[in-house]
């Protein structure tokens, strides 16, 4: 199995930071724990606070997606509805 990589980017309202935020360090510490997940790392733009991006490593593709459907990210999800402005996701594969 290849690993997989994904780049999340995240862009928040900014009426909705301090929701979005708290949101995002808790799907950051559950995913952590969830099967094929390798590395999951949340950072915030030092120069936009809206703007978010995960780096997540993956046993598979088949992983990923198992964490697209899983809870956590359900629960995110509802949490903050409504109060992103955009989400871009990039699967990535390490060729160094």
């Amino acid at each position: 199995m290849t690993q997989l990589t994904i780049a999340a980017n995240i862009i928040v309202k900014k009426d909705k930071l301090e929701r979005v935020t708290t949101a995002l360090l808790k799907l950051t510490a559950a995913t952590r724990t969830e099967q094929g997940c390798i590395n999951y790392t949340l950072h915030q733009d030092n120069d936009d606070a809206t703007h978010f991006l995960f780096f997540e490593t993956w046993e598979s593709r088949e992983a990923w997606q198992a964490h697209m459907n899983h809870q956590n990210l359900k629960s995110y999800k509802a949490a903050t509805a409504g109060c992103i402005e955009s989400v871009r996701l990039n699967e990535m594969t390490d060729i160094s």
